[in-house]
């Protein structure tokens, strides 16, 4: 299965507007969003803003590098 990663400016009501909206096979499965400096040492991280079936997580997932993002999910959707 491939991830495949779209661009998009998401409307946060905050600093965050840098996303990625993230599809395995047609399907979305994840919207992405880039921390800004509102987040302190945080800035710059991907946050996991929706995760839908097995990519949602309560948790609030946060990763150093948008290639960590989508390992995550990739190991998320194979677990199924």
């Amino acid at each position: 299965m491939s991830l495949y990663l779209q661009p998009t400016p998401i409307a946060t009501d905050s600093g965050d507007t840098e996303g990625q909206l993230v599809f395995a096979n047609g399907f979305l499965v994840a919207v992405l969003v880039r921390l800004s400096e509102d987040h302190g040492d945080d800035v710059g991280k991907w946050f996991l803003e929706a995760g839908f079936g097995r990519v949602d997580d309560p948790g609030e997932p946060k990763f150093a590098e948008l290639d960590d993002a989508q390992e995550w999910i990739q190991r998320r959707l194979e677990k199924g």
